[in-house]
């Protein structure tokens, strides 16, 4: 039994997103709040950090979806299949 290469695609997707997730958020944030702390000269309250880890975890979700679609659709060929 072969597999359909557009469910290959979405759970290739799916798994990408999945193990870039983490490393990605991870930088989001620590750049977010180096940067903020930074600027503002001093360090960032718990509060402070705990809003700029759940932007990070937002925005690390929505580039690791977007940059696993394209990469898996460009490595997989997808665009040959109809």
């Amino acid at each position: 039994m072969a597999v359909d290469p557009w469910t290959w695609y979405w759970l290739s997707v799916v798994a990408l997103t999945l193990l870039i997730f983490l490393p990605v958020s991870r930088l989001i944030w620590v750049l977010a709040v180096r940067r903020l702390e930074r600027r503002r000269g001093d360090l960032l309250t718990i509060d402070e950090r705990k809003g700029q880890l759940i932007r990070a975890r937002f925005l690390g979700l929505l580039l690791s979806a977007l940059f696993s679609l394209l990469f898996n659709y460009q490595i997989l060929g997808m665009s040959d299949l109809p």
